[in-house]
């Protein structure tokens, strides 16, 4: 198993301070912050310690402030709701006294019901597109300093773009489209538990980088402050997120210094498996 999934499942076991409060950590070598899909798969693995019997299918949480890396986060669960059918969690993130960030989670009983999905869109196969070594090893020039770091350290998630507009000149307005391939760089255990936790982790990556494609502004743009404000997940059918999932995204509005996105993400066999909604800070500093 490679050392970026060994980290990985290590900051996603969470530890056992009390009923009903943990800790997590975050690796080192981050942006500076806090990651936000960390944040929210800690916290979602923090609800799910505490439930019996059900599995989340819905979860709903906003950031309050950024996270500090270089100290502990602990997560306090409170036990809403417990039914036959549901249960509701509420996560709250601490540092230093206060709250970071907050997250609700609904869980349900496995049970048949009417069902049907969008279709997933027609795109290439992920063994037909550069790898990200490929990527990086033609492309990493293009990529600011204060960035290029990051995208070279080993990471869990490997992410193969449809297409490299993008990376190629992320100066250039394109429609706020994007669809990528994505799964762990390794297999993962088999608990289904691990892999909505992952699924959550890698839920939050590109998706304000979506709505900017818009306007020709990119994330590692100095003059743009950019935040994730909110998320919220629905979890739809089984997966492992250690095969290819496609990961459709699409920002649909951008006003007031924010912007929308949404994401639809499909098993390699083109089951919808889950979607995802985020709304971002994107402010121009002046």
């Amino acid at each position: 198993m490679s050392q970026a999934i060994n980290e990985l499942l290590s900051i996603l076991d969470l530890e056992t301070l009390e009923i009903n409060i943990f800790r997590g950590v975050t690796p080192a070598g981050g942006w500076g912050r806090v990651f936000g899909g960390q944040v929210i798969a800690q916290a979602l693995v923090a609800a799910t310690r505490t439930v019996e019997g059900k599995s989340p299918h819905s979860l709903h949480a906003y950031f309050i402030l950024g996270g500090d890396p270089s100290i502990p986060i602990i997560y306090e669960v409170e036990r809403i709701r417990d039914g036959r059918s549901f249960a509701t969690r509420r996560v709250v993130a601490i540092q230093r006294g206060q709250a970071i960030f907050s997250l609700s989670a609904s869980f349900q009983i496995d049970e048949p019901g009417l069902t049907h999905s969008f279709a997933m869109p027609d795109v290439p196969d992920p063994e037909s597109l550069p790898s990200e070594a490929d990527v990086k090893a033609q492309y990493a020039h293009l990529v600011p300093e204060n960035a290029r770091r990051y995208f070279e350290r080993q990471r869990p998630i490997e992410i193969r773009p449809v297409t490299l507009a993008r990376f190629l000149d992320r100066s250039k307005v394109l429609p706020p489209h994007e669809k990528l391939w994505v799964r762990a760089v390794a297999p993962l255990p088999d608990d289904p538990a691990i892999h909505r936790a992952v699924l959550a982790y890698l839920s939050d990556m590109t998706l304000l980088d979506t709505a900017l494609r818009a306007h020709g502004k990119s994330i590692f743009d100095k003059q743009m402050q950019m935040a994730s404000l909110d998320h919220a997940m629905w979890f739809h059918r089984p997966f492992r997120a250690d095969e290819w999932m496609l990961y459709v995204q699409d920002s649909p509005n951008a006003n007031g210094a924010r912007g929308l996105t949404r994401g639809t993400i499909f098993s390699r066999d083109g089951t919808l498996i889950a979607s995802v909604a985020q709304e971002g800070l994107m402010r121009e500093r002046t």
